[in-house]
């Protein structure tokens, strides 16, 4: 798998914040962070006037030469080239941004980057982590259960594609799109349409049926692509709709036989509305 597949959203304050593992290290939205800390609603305005005072700063020279143009998805679910930088980085532009958040901000910073070297470590925490981060958001035991098996059937097919020749995001992209538009007739973004979704990941909207069959296409689809031993973008690309073909197939079966579609319009915001604080605790 390469490393700008595997980007990741984080949190603070109830705000997202994109980032991409690189070279080692996390790598993070600029513009994200400026949204956050500038308290503003245009941040690709602010950042680059931001940039070319740093710019005109001797001093900040050496920083700007620092900042990676990385592909993260945007609120299209497409991926764009994104102005990122890593913690280190991240810290001394903090400090040229005026705001009551910044303090906060560097602590909260600092916590996420000492978790990446204890996940290292013990890549155990990071599971253990993710569970915890579901259950405070209020998703029941079953469906973390589901989410945390999909995860793992996720980055074993993404790994069986690196093995046989995947390296471009776009190519996983594109895979991931035929899985999904044969398993549920719609791609990945027009299914977060189908939920009223923009930048929310997915998977993490789904109902835990969805998730099954979600789980059983990229799982049919690696095990074609092992046992044909399918190579390069074309021959995966024709194994993707195999895999999701067969989801579809029992999918079908299912909503005959139960008279209810698995496709649900249905996201965690909905769900959430419908439980109780008591059942939340």
């Amino acid at each position: 798998m390469t490393e700008q597949s595997q980007g990741k959203l984080v949190v603070f304050e109830d705000k997202e914040i994109r980032r991409i593992f690189h070279k080692g290290e996390w790598y993070f939205s600029i513009l994200d962070i400026v949204r956050i800390l500038a308290s503003t609603s245009n941040p690709r305005r602010y950042w680059p006037e931001l940039k070319k005072q740093l710019t005109d700063n001797e001093g900040f020279v050496q920083l700007l030469g620092k900042i990676e143009q990385l592909k993260l998805e945007s609120v299209d679910g497409k991926k764009y080239l994104t102005d990122t930088a890593n913690t280190e980085t991240i810290f001394r532009i903090i400090q040229s941004i005026p705001s009551p958040k910044a303090e906060p901000f560097k602590r909260w910073l600092a916590q996420v980057g000492y978790e990446r070297i204890q996940e290292i470590e013990d890549p155990e925490l990071a599971t253990k982590r993710t569970r915890a981060i579901y259950k405070a958001k209020g998703y029941s035991e079953a469906w973390i259960e589901k989410r945390m098996r999909g995860i793992a059937i996720r980055e074993e097919l993404t790994d069986e594609w690196d093995k046989r020749g995947i390296k471009l995001q776009r190519e996983y992209a594109i895979l991931t799109a035929e899985i999904s538009k044969a398993s549920f007739g719609m791609t990945p973004s027009e299914y977060k349409q189908h939920k009223g979704l923009e930048r929310e990941n997915l998977r993490d909207h789904m109902t835990g049926i969805e998730l099954i069959f979600s789980m059983l296409g990229e799982a049919a689809t690696k095990e074609i692509a092992v046992n044909r031993d399918a190579q390069g973008f074309d021959e995966n690309k024709e194994v993707a709709k195999m895999g999701g073909e067969i989801a579809r197939n029992a999918r079908h079966e299912l909503e005959q036989k139960s008279g209810k579609s698995v496709i649900s319009k249905e996201n965690h915001r909905d769900r959430l509305g419908s439980i109780s604080a008591e059942e939340l605790e």
